[in-house]
């Protein structure tokens, strides 16, 4: 099995989902994306967690990242999901969601949980974990993160790590700890005192190597 490291570019394959085929490479374009996966449909965690990522689809859409979901089942099983989704939610899930029966995706993407007997669905097949992948323009994995199944996970959270990984592509600054947007942010230590003057005037020097200065997207 592979193992899909931050840095990397992602594999690119082609899969059917509840709006057509998607080529994986192609549908990101020149948009970020955050790939999450299911272990099944109708399952009730994961039910909250699709809802909560189409009422918040428009705060994604706002930072030019693209959704999409993965599950085991068939695509005619996830469209009836989606109808319960809808209702539970009260919201329009309107992203696309994989097809991934074989666990094809999910094996070449290392989401597949570990080899023990105990963990295999009916079939005898490994069961898809629950990961969030945040890949950027170029493909490359910026962020994986995997939730145990019972806990549900807080995409508030994704969206504040889009927020400083993009900020930090525009601007040569990193973010503290609890960070939120608005927050203060930490030079990138490749930045010199000089070019810091320059760059960020005012900016505080806490130790040599901890230098905070506004949001520079403020």
């Amino acid at each position: 099995m592979p193992v899909l490291r931050l840095g990397s570019i992602v594999p690119d394959f082609a899969s059917e989902s509840t709006q057509g085929t998607i080529h994986f490479h192609e549908w990101i374009g020149d948009s970020w994306a955050v790939l999450f996966s299911h272990p099944g449909d109708f399952t009730p965690v994961c039910t909250t967690e699709l809802g909560e990522v189409a009422r918040l689809h428009p705060e994604f859409q706002k930072r030019k990242v693209k959704v999409i979901g993965l599950s085991v089942d068939d695509v005619s099983k996830h469209k009836k999901w989606i109808q319960d989704i809808n209702e539970v939610a009260q919201t329009n899930l309107s992203f696309p969601i994989i097809g991934d029966a074989s666990r094809a995706v999910a094996s070449e993407y290392d989401m597949l949980d570990a080899l023990d007997p105990t963990n295999r669905d009916a079939a005898g097949m490994p069961f898809t974990v629950r990961d969030v992948l945040v890949i950027d323009p170029q493909k490359i994995l910026r962020l994986k993160i995997s939730y145990p199944a019972s806990t549900g996970r807080h995409f508030q959270e994704i969206l504040r790590v889009i927020d400083s990984l993009q900020l930090g592509d525009k601007h040569k600054v990193t973010t503290p700890v609890n960070w939120q947007p608005g927050d203060k942010v930490i030079i990138h230590p490749s930045v010199s005192n000089e070019q810091a003057d320059t760059l960020f005037p005012n900016y505080e020097t806490v130790k040599p190597y901890l230098r905070y200065t506004k949001d520079p997207s403020v």
